[in-house]
């Protein structure tokens, strides 16, 4: 590509010389994009440049805040005075961390330069929630219900009508998931599978809670079991390595 327009999002960046950054980019045109440009862009606001290159990591340029409509731009980011007067928008608090958080899962496990508009619109739809006064529960299903967007774009379509040999889910049984391999039934004695949840770090879920899943889908009634769900699927796909914005979430959880 050469000198093309792009609209898209900082998802991530690290420091590149003295004046310029290696940024992660969540575009709407070609998914996420490596390029180098100028220090200072800021974090989940719409942005409009120009990226130029034929390899993997490309050259953005005239890096500038997209207006309301992405044909137009507002600002061009051309000094660090302009950037620290717009940090985070209004992304603030408990919100903001969330917003990292969405960040991270996307630039760790999304491929380069593969377009994902769908994803993307659900990811701006997002941010604009996380602009507005949530509760806890409402600030937990905004992320519950875009991690689902994003199983979905990377084909991991999570199946709970049956378990992993094809039987329909007992509402008297329990479960262990396997992300390779799905919901394996493991016990039939609720006291026993009580025991089990609490004794291991195992991903263990009662049947009737998997068929209130299924058939409720991502509501506050099911939060905590799809809440759980996710993350076992999450660190499955990081394999096992930490996620920074849930890290320093639970220290200011700490020091609260």
């Amino acid at each position: 590509m050469r000198n093309e327009a792009l609209v898209g999002y900082l998802l991530h960046q690290r420091p590149y010389q003295e004046k310029r950054a290696l940024y992660y980019l969540f575009s709407q045109q070609y998914g996420v994009i490596h390029g180098v440009g100028k220090k200072g862009a800021p974090l989940f606001m719409p942005l409009q440049l120009f990226a130029t290159g034929k390899r993997d990591l490309k050259t953005f340029s005239q890096i500038g805040i997209a207006s309301s409509s992405p044909s137009q731009v507002k600002t061009t980011i051309e000094e660090e005075t302009v950037i620290s007067s717009l940090p985070y928008e209004n992304i603030t608090g408990q919100h903001q961390y969330s917003a990292l958080y969405l960040n991270e899962i996307l630039w760790r496990l999304l491929p380069t330069e593969d377009p994902m508009p769908v994803l993307w619109q659900h990811y701006q739809n997002s941010l604009q929630q996380l602009r507005q006064p949530l509760s806890a529960n409402e600030l937990r299903l905004c992320l519950r219900q875009f991690e689902q967007h994003l199983f979905n774009e990377l084909g991991f379509t999570l199946a709970l009508t049956h378990d992993s040999v094809q039987n329909p889910i007992d509402a008297d049984s329990s479960y262990r998931f396997l992300p390779d391999v799905g919901l394996m039934p493991v016990l039939t004695n609720a006291a026993q599978s009580e025991n089990l949840e609490s004794s291991t770090s195992q991903s263990i879920f009662a049947g009737r809670d998997i068929i209130a899943m299924a058939q409720l889908g991502i509501t506050e009634a099911t939060l905590n079991q799809w809440s759980k769900l996710h993350r076992y699927l999450i660190d499955h796909l990081l394999d096992y390595q930490p996620l920074q914005s849930r890290l320093l979430w639970q220290q200011q959880q700490r020091y609260q």
